[in-house]
């Protein structure tokens, strides 16, 4: 069945019992899976216009629709004992679905591909009678511990005094989340790896953390900056990896106006077979979400994101079913380790602290923003 096309949130509780027992598709089916480019380089510009007006009508309209089943669709469908909610987040790319979570306790909710998506939406939509046959078997465990794990270089000189680098441990389940973040895991072991070999007594000491939960929000560094104020209160720098797996080619100062200088100085100082063609965002702006960098940012802390060609990124692995190890360059992997272990090296080294000071943050409305908030870190999914 079809998400009902009704007047409201009161309606749809109205409509409830028909489906249960029935597969409800909540999703928009794409009238197209080809990508938009694909269209742009080979179709006939009046084809495109004419595409492009009846899809985003469609996507228009079926907004509409799901909007005002309310906000609790999904619990409400699970209370209703549907056999299960399909749903499918296409990622604009040749075979690429996004993969996030569900909302409901007991009921299964399975994303299809945009095509496969697409031909049970049909036949649904044409009354053809579509049936799915689903065999899934899960059982309670229970909370289970989730760790970090931390690697140190005490420093020589001023061992109170920290560079941490950062990456995440867990990823969704869509694919094997080798890009998201594997990526930045390896980077970083390397990294260190690279260091204990070449400059095994810093003069401040280097951390490596590998968090867990980020994907949950951010837990395990969160959790580490609450239980580790001395770290946060003595951070030099922290340099996180958490996309992709092309050569680092941008990094924002993320709103602290005395970054750019430090970081000047120490990417000239890399040989620029390494660190060419890196852009530095000066003064840039604080993230608002993003990743582990965030929970030490959130505190003033200089905390900044090594970041790869994000489009690519953000487009076919980003949280997909194609986030798999054949997608790893391993050049760039190399590359990557060698500058964050030069950054952390140079961050270690610099006579100076990086300073604090903070750009004056505008909203939308012109106005002033506040800084980006340290949420507390969740500590239990007990329910």
């Amino acid at each position: 069945m079809l998400a009902p096309d009704v007047a409201d949130s009161a309606a749809f509780e109205s409509w409830l019992p028909r489906a249960r027992g029935k597969f409800v598709l909540l999703s928009f089916a794409e009238p197209s899976c080809r990508p938009d480019e694909n269209w742009d380089r080979l179709a006939r510009p009046e084809s495109i216009t004419r595409f492009r007006a009846a899809r985003d009508s469609a996507r228009r309209a079926w907004s509409g629709r799901t909007q005002r089943l309310g906000r609790s669709a999904m619990r409400a469908l699970d209370r209703a004992g549907v056999a299960g909610i399909l749903t499918s987040l296409w990622s604009a790319g040749w075979g690429v679905t996004k993969i996030f979570a569900a909302h409901t306790e007991s009921v299964p909710v399975l994303d299809l591909s945009c095509e496969d998506y697409g031909l049970v939406f049909r036949l649904a939509e044409r009354n053809q009678g579509p049936r799915l046959r689903l065999d899934a078997r899960s059982a309670p465990l229970g909370e289970r511990p989730m760790f970090n794990v931390i690697g140190e270089l005490k420093g020589s000189e001023k061992p109170d005094e920290f560079v941490v680098l950062s990456a995440h441990l867990d990823s969704w389940d869509g694919a094997s989340g080798a890009t998201d973040n594997g990526t930045g895991t390896i980077t970083m072991l390397e990294a260190m790896r690279l260091l204990s070999v070449a400059y095994p007594k810093p003069k401040r000491t280097i951390i490596v953390g590998h968090w867990g939960g980020e994907e949950l929000g951010l837990l395990g560094s969160r959790s580490f900056a609450t239980d580790h104020p001395d770290v946060v209160n003595g951070l030099q720098a922290a340099f996180n990896q958490d996309n992709g797996t092309w050569r680092i080619e941008y990094i924002r100062m993320m709103g602290l106006t005395g970054a750019g200088a430090h970081f000047g100085r120490w990417i000239s100082a890399i040989p620029p077979e390494i660190a060419g063609g890196i852009s530095l965002d000066i003064p840039g702006e604080p993230e608002r979400g993003g990743s582990d960098h965030m929970a030490f940012l959130c505190s003033g802390a200089p905390a900044f994101r090594l970041q790869s060609n994000y489009p690519d990124y953000r487009q076919y692995t980003w949280h997909t079913n194609r986030d798999t190890f054949d997608k790893l360059i391993q050049d760039d992997l190399k590359n990557n380790a060698t500058l964050a272990a030069m950054l952390a090296y140079q961050a270690a080294e610099d006579p100076a602290r990086v300073p604090r000071d903070r750009r004056v943050l505008t909203g939308q409305d012109g106005q002033p923003a506040p800084w980006p908030a340290c949420s507390p870190p969740e500590r239990s999914y007990s329910r």
